[in-house]
């Protein structure tokens, strides 16, 4: 059909006729879409679900994304919930409301968004629901295979083991930073044009979530992960409040992903005289640097503990270490460098933004 015709242009079966065929198909899956539900193995006997939501103007903005940027995105914030358990993905069900002055091609972008994200972990869309809304909604569930673990929770870090990261640090939240300039370009619908507009705008359009380090986590030990999306430290409060521990987090094992922000920190601050680092002058940039690292979310890298001694594998590095609560006169959970981080906001909060 004629992708330039908008949604109220179609029918319900013409658009997911458009649809079905850009889904990627998991080994998983036994029956896929077309049925009232669909029919996914399970070989471990359990399987880990997870669900998430995408509101437009409440998680994107369409005069900044692409309907390929909200499938991927819609894709990797469930993916990576799921590798955070220490599983592997399978399966996503994808309810999606639309808007009837929608282009249909908005609604294949989406699609061919979530197969790019879902493919090379070897997940398949099995279906899902379609209705008519006042704005763009997307709500997916995923479905991950245990092979046979144990899933890894918030709450097994225990004194002594070390903190461990994989995946970037702070360049989502930079990159929401400059679409609200105005850097992000709505044309952009490729991998070769988003990169081109620079690391921050494509990180915040198309997170790299380090996926099949969770499973490499729970193999190796992991005493406890979760998926760092509301920022690095609410997040590692979330494990240690779960597990009734502190973290301390090491400021120089951030200070490269700081640096690495320099060029996007400095456009910020010039733009932002009366912003929050504005005491700091000429180096307002090394707060905004700092704050995006800290307390960015979004970048849906994994943070995990380990046993002392044990080696974290993949793409994991070690940036801190759980300590007992009480080894410091400190008000929260997570501490840097043995000291209240001091840094303006402590992550994305859903209600309190």
């Amino acid at each position: 059909m004629n992708v330039s015709r908008t949604v109220s242009e179609t029918t319900e079966d013409e658009l997911l006729a458009t649809i079905f065929p850009l889904l990627p198909r998991s080994a998983a899956t036994e029956l896929g879409p077309g049925d009232d539900a669909a029919v996914v193995r399970a070989p471990d006997g359990r399987f880990v679900v997870t669900t998430d939501v995408l509101v437009e103007d409440r998680h994107f903005r369409r005069r900044w994304s692409t309907g390929y940027d909200v499938g991927w995105r819609a894709a990797v914030q469930n993916l990576a919930d799921v590798a955070a358990m220490g599983a592997c993905p399978t399966s996503l069900v994808v309810s999606l409301v639309v808007p009837g002055d929608l282009e249909v091609a908005w609604v294949a972008g989406l699609a061919r968004g979530l197969a790019a994200a879902c493919v090379p972990w070897g997940a398949g869309v099995v279906g899902g629901d379609l209705s008519g809304g006042d704005g763009v909604v997307v709500a997916v569930t995923a479905h991950g295979d245990l092979e046979g673990r144990a899933p890894v929770r918030r709450s097994g870090a225990r004194a002594g083991d070390v903190v461990a990261y994989a995946g970037t640090r702070g360049l989502s939240a930079a990159g929401l930073a400059l679409a609200g300039m105005g850097r992000a370009d709505l044309g952009a619908d490729d991998d070769v044009a988003r990169a081109a507009q620079g690391p921050e705008t494509a990180a915040y359009l198309r997170p790299r979530s380090p996926l099949g380090a969770g499973a490499a986590a729970a193999r190796a030990g992991a005493t406890a992960m979760l998926d760092v999306s509301d920022g690095l430290l609410r997040d590692a409060g979330r494990v240690a409040r779960a597990s009734g521990v502190r973290i301390d987090l090491w400021r120089d094992a951030f200070a490269a992903d700081a640096a690495a922000l320099e060029d996007a920190a400095r456009v910020v601050a010039a733009q932002d005289a009366g912003g929050p680092f504005a005491r700091l002058g000429v180096d307002a940039w090394r707060g905004y640097a700092d704050a995006w690292v800290l307390t960015g979310g979004e970048d849906h890298g994994l943070l995990a503990t380990f046993p002392a001694g044990a080696a974290a594998p993949g793409p994991f590095r070690v940036v801190g270490q759980v300590l007992a609560p009480g080894e410091a006169a400190v008000r929260g959970s997570v501490t840097v460098d043995g000291r209240d981080p001091g840094t303006p906001g402590t992550g994305w909060d859903h209600f309190g933004g």
